[in-house]
């Protein structure tokens, strides 16, 4: 019997969802996933230490002697995660997500603006736009913001999504993909009532299974992707979802574990069920998005916590800059 994880590839694509280099040798995923935390995570890891070195040497260069430290750190900055995304993208075959920076999640001018800064940064690099997916926090500004720039050929990964109403405004928006969250829906959900769930009763395979099957049946173009596993049994309940990102803890779970995995979802079932076709405007968003208290609370979390990995990842660079400095 084959692993759990081959079988998985038979019918999903599998995303690593690590800044860990060494790891996404390891599995050989098609696609690869960074976030504010993964690549913080990263960049202070001894054997990233150079990419972090080289990041902020050219930054220094490229500003002159006389530029402030705070400058010369808010370049480099804004160039780690696509140095990141380069070494990424010599490894695997298909594309990579590099987010925009979190606190400007409400503010759909200044994402495009970034979005447009981050590809351009790849494309000096001979990396074209197709191999490059932008990540965005899924609030409606940040929702508007991808669907100008989809319309740009600049591709979009919709992160932090926690509710239907947030996947049917980005399959609207023709936005490329989704990230459906699981685990920190399942995190908020235990929390809120002290219960333990199967994987099969998981509200976060539920609500991704949800996604999943309204568009497939009314023929949204959207990939899903679920997200954020906190165990194996989640993304077996998701398999055949049409992309899963997993950590390298789970791939090598997944790897080493021999079962039988049915595909769990499938187009054609989807396409049987009776779905109530939802239209989203900037009213019913904010309406459905009030009366989902999970996926308010979490979409506000994610946006805090993304935004403190960034604040401690320039506090990094501000030491290891004058650690440059002064050798």
């Amino acid at each position: 019997m084959t692993s759990l994880l081959e079988q998985l590839r038979e019918f999903t694509i599998v995303v690593a969802d690590t800044g860990d280099i060494q790891a996404i040798e390891i599995f050989t995923p098609r696609d690869a996933t960074t976030n504010p935390s993964l690549i913080t995570a990263a960049a202070q890891m001894p054997q990233y230490q150079g990419i972090v070195d080289d990041t902020l040497k050219h930054a220094r260069i490229e500003l002159g002697k006389s530029a402030s430290t705070s400058d010369v750190v808010t370049l480099a900055f804004d160039r780690l995660a696509v140095s990141f995304g380069l070494k990424i993208l010599e490894i695997i075959p298909g594309r990579v997500s590099t987010e925009v920076d979190a606190r400007l999640s409400y503010d759909t001018k200044a994402t495009i603006e970034k979005a447009r800064y981050l590809i351009s940064e790849y494309e000096a690099n001979g990396v074209s736009r197709d191999r490059i997916l932008i990540k965005i926090a899924s609030t409606w500004e940040g929702i508007k913001a991808a669907e100008v720039l989809e319309k740009e050929n600049i591709h979009c990964n919709l992160t932090l999504l926690f509710g239907l109403h947030q996947a049917i405004a980005c399959a609207e928006a023709g936005i490329t993909l989704i990230s459906p969250f699981v685990g920190r829906i399942l995190d908020w959900y235990k929390k809120e009532t002290g219960k333990e769930y199967a994987p099969a009763e998981d509200p976060g395979v539920i609500s991704v299974t949800k996604i999943y099957n309204y568009y497939k049946k009314f023929g949204y173009k959207t990939e899903v992707m679920g997200a954020s596993f906190r165990n194996i049994g989640e993304i077996s309940e998701l398999a055949g979802c049409d992309l899963l990102t997993i950590s390298p803890k789970l791939l090598e779970q997944l790897q080493s574990t021999k079962a039988e995995l049915p595909r769990k979802l499938d187009p054609d079932v989807a396409d049987k069920i009776k779905i109530d076709k939802i239209s989203i405007d900037r009213a019913t968003f904010d309406k459905m998005h009030q009366e989902n208290k999970m996926a308010f609370d979490k979409l506000d979390e994610g946006i805090k916590g993304f935004t403190k990995a960034l604040e401690d990842l320039e506090e990094l660079l501000k030491t290891r800059l004058a650690c440059l400095e002064s050798a």
